[in-house]
């Protein structure tokens, strides 16, 4: 029928009958929606990112030192390398034709100047008798070889006509400027006695003035030398004009010149050093087909440098384009790993799928375990496999073993290419790795991950050996020595996992049985209160954490975290203790009877809201928070809404109550964990309804509490089996009668055993609750009464 009651006619009716779309078409048409297009960008942009890591434009370097290569390794593009031998001996040349640096000290010629003035003012006021004969013997001419010395009378004549020659005012002035034109080339350049050592130039040198290093200059070595100061005799010659008197002024003035040089040591290492950096590096080359490493030979390290040289030759001649090529190649590698493992997500993990944040998590850790692996892989290190072991023993706590491993193979496979390496180097990585994952199972101590280490890393000596010897590799120190730095790494990452756990942990909101005890000891604020307030509840919390935890076991879930979640799940009843029936005695009335049925529901429901709120600020983490929130899911809360109901059937103004208002919040229970903790909530709490706990009685009241939830659909979204639901009843079942087993009746106590029986038949008959109607009967002829917790406590009818 139509919306507004027409009925359509036969070829409307076929016309609205459609074939169903396929599967090809709903994934097109889910690839539309804004959230999956959302993490395919994700997921791209980690693939891009991972590709940029990895340099996936650049063919890798495929050898390591110590490597054996089955074959020749011979020149493919040629190359040249700096012969350093070569470029040390022409830095050698260099500084020996280095100038030397001197500075000039224009000094001692200008006190030679005045001391030959002086010495013709002597001469021009005495006669030959009167002055010292050692003056004049000073400007006596070099004899020539074989002639003698000339006599006394010689002697005088010769004074004679020389003092003639300088004497006078004008004279001497002339002899003084010729003396100063003389000597200024050398009071400008210097004079140096003999020439510097070996390792120096021996044609030039560079000169500059006292005082003045900037004014430097280079000067011809031979220029400056005292012994070819000759033309301080010419410039004199030419400007006093008279031969005779020069050359016996310059037989005065030659014994008495010096050096006025004097060697910098600091600035002629700077002239040495700057001239050996000018030297261009002497370069040797290598042809095509050269032999670099012959078969059989380990690559020694100058062989390593030789190869990354022609390595670094090939970079140079890959074109942008090529570059380009191989670059798109190794993203749509990577692309297709990634949506492999987007796909297992998708049919295994769709929560995680679902969380963008744990999302982005999962692929960042994943970026950057394949950045530092790179990064560690240098020939110094060789310590990839250590970022790989943290990042599947991080995977393998956070979300389980089995998409640890895929990761991991995938991580493995992504850095064997990016390395260049073989198949031998992917069955280290991921075979190390995946022993690893396999021990990550129940982390109960600290010294759990350190054990894990040390049996991987004797798993990784055994591999790297075995691989070695089967690619070829013989067995040498270097292969040991190999193995025994991948087992240290692999300890290493043990001892390191200890360190990051409680990160792990808080980063991805997982708890390890480790931090589970710690959260389990009775000695915690939250349980020591919850005994001070709420001793009852306590005792109930107990015991629900025993029943869940062996149920728990029992389908192969974590019963350690439900008996710890079981330990906290009622701490919200703490706040009013008095409302909640297992915490009044026996002769207090029930609050909630004086109540309203809505307001009685809302006190009740409450418990959940306010221990959700107590977690929170204790810092307990969300785990334990989800069993708080999920342990009574959407069920209703019985006792009350058949109470309003009555009311409302015996108000002539009544009207239909919703059954909305008297349901949990919920959520419905998400993980199998918190399934568990409802049904053992429940039959804990009506398991204390029966007056005789027989086998019988529990089985029954276990499967009829256990047919209402699933009935009722709380168990919709936790991934609990049927097969686990009976496996959990029959856990179930066995843990509540060993809690009520029966006991040997001594003669003395039949007496006292009888008054205590009385007595709680006759509570059972009154009701625990002090309510007046006792237990109401149901259709199906089962009891049930409030609980005090909103829940319903259940028992069979009696016969």
């Amino acid at each position: 029928m139509s919306a507004g009651g027409k009925k359509r006619t036969r070829t409307e009716r076929v016309a609205a009958l459609g074939v169903a779309p396929g599967r090809l078409e709903r994934a097109l048409e889910s690839l539309g929606h804004r959230n999956v297009l959302l993490r395919i960008g994700l997921g791209i942009m980690a693939a891009l990112a991972m590709c940029l890591a990895i340099r996936g434009w650049d063919p890798p370097f495929p050898y390591r030192e110590d490597f054996t290569p089955p074959r020749d390794i011979n020149v493919q593009y040629a190359f040249e390398v700096v012969d350093p031998v070569a470029t040390g001996l022409a830095e050698d040349r260099a500084r020996q034709r280095a100038k030397s640096v001197f500075v000039n000290d224009p000094r001692p010629l200008i006190q030679l100047r005045a001391s030959l003035r002086n010495t013709l003012l002597e001469i021009a006021r005495h006669k030959y008798s009167e002055l010292d004969a050692s003056v004049w013997r000073d400007f006596s001419l070099p004899l020539a070889q074989g002639e003698k010395p000339p006599d006394e009378a010689k002697q005088k004549e010769s004074f004679e006509k020389f003092n003639k020659e300088v004497s006078g005012e004008k004279q001497l002035a002339r002899i003084d400027a010729a003396a100063a034109a003389a000597f200024a080339p050398y009071e400008k350049s210097g004079l140096l006695e003999k020439k510097p050592g070996e390792a120096g130039n021996q044609e030039d040198i560079l000169v500059y003035p006292l005082g003045d290093p900037a004014d430097m200059k280079t000067v011809s070595l031979s220029s400056v030398m005292i012994g070819g100061a000759t033309t301080i005799r010419d410039t004199l010659v030419r400007d006093i004009g008279l031969p005779a008197v020069a050359d016996r002024l310059f037989a005065w003035i030659h014994p008495r010149l010096k050096s006025t040089l004097s060697l910098d040591p600091e600035r002629t290492q700077l002239s040495r050093n700057q001239a050996a950096d000018a030297v261009a590096p002497q370069a040797k080359t290598y042809d095509l087909g050269q032999n670099l490493v012959p078969a059989g030979k380990p690559i020694e390290a100058k062989q390593m440098e030789l190869l990354r040289y022609e390595h670094a030759a090939m970079l140079k001649l890959l074109s942008p384009a090529t570059r380009i090529y191989r670059a798109t190649a190794m993203l749509a590698v990577i692309v297709f790993l990634f949506s492999f493992c987007g796909f297992y997500l998708y049919r295994r993990e769709r929560r995680l799928l679902a969380d963008l944040k744990q999302l982005s998590i999962m692929l960042f850790l994943l970026v950057i375990t394949m950045l530092l692996a790179r990064w560690a892989a240098a020939d110094r290190w060789r310590a990839e496999l250590l970022p790989m072991l943290l990042f599947g023993q991080i995977a393998a706590i956070a979300y389980h073993q089995e998409l640890a491993l895929l990761l991991s193979g995938m991580l493995s496979l992504i850095l064997v290419m990016a390395m260049g390496m073989g198949m031998g180097e992917f069955l280290v990585l991921f075979g190390v790795t995946a022993t690893a994952i396999l021990q990550v199972s129940h982390i109960r101590s600290r010294s759990k991950l350190i054990s894990i280490g040390f049996f991987s890393g004797l798993v990784a000596v055994v591999i790297t050996v075995g691989v070695g010897l089967v690619t070829n590799q013989p067995l040498s120190l270097s292969l040991l020595e190999d193995g025994a730095r991948n087992g240290a790494w692999t300890l290493a990452a043990g001892f390191m996992m200890t360190g990051l756990l409680p990160f792990v942990e808080r980063l991805f909101g997982v708890l390890t049985d480790m931090s589970l005890l710690e959260l389990g000891d009775v000695a915690h604020p939250l349980l020591q209160e919850l005994v001070r307030r709420a001793p009852s509840t306590y005792n109930h919390s107990i015991t629900v954490g025993s029943i869940a935890e062996a149920a728990a076991e029992a389908i192969g879930a974590r019963g350690l975290l439900v008996r710890v979640g079981a330990y906290y799940h009622d701490i919200g009843k703490m706040l009013k203790p008095g409302y909640f029936i297992e915490n009044q005695g026996n002769d207090e009335e029930n609050r909630l009877e004086t109540l309203v049925p809505a307001m009685s529901t809302l006190v009740i429901i409450a418990h959940i809201k306010d221990g959700a709120k107590l977690a929170r600020q204790h810092h307990l983490p969300e785990p334990i928070i989800d069993f708080i929130q999920q342990h009574h899911g959407t069920t209703l809360v019985g006792y009350f809404f058949e109470r309003a109901n009555r009311q409302s059937k015996n108000d002539p103004h009544g009207t239909t109550v919703d059954e909305s208002s008297y349901r949990y919040p919920g959520p419905k229970p998400q993980t199998k964990e918190a399934a568990v903790m409802m049904l053992a909530d429940a039959v804990e709490s009506a398991s204390r309804t029966l007056v005789d706990p027989t086998p019988a009685r529990i089985e029954s009241l276990v499967r009829q509490i256990s047919e209402r939830r699933l009935e009722d659909g709380q168990f919709d979204e936790s991934g609990l089996t049927l097969r686990e639901l009976r496996t959990i009843e029959k856990s179930m079942v066995k843990s509540v009668t060993a809690i009520y087993h029966g006991r040997v009746k001594y003669p003395e106590q039949k007496a006292a055993d009888n008054g205590e029986q009385k007595a709680e038949n006759g509570k059972h008959k009154n009701g625990n609750g002090k309510n007046k109607n006792g237990n109401s009967k149901s259709a199906n002829g089962e009891k049930t009464r409030s609980n005090g917790n909103g829940g319903e406590k259940n028992g069979l009818k009696e016969s």
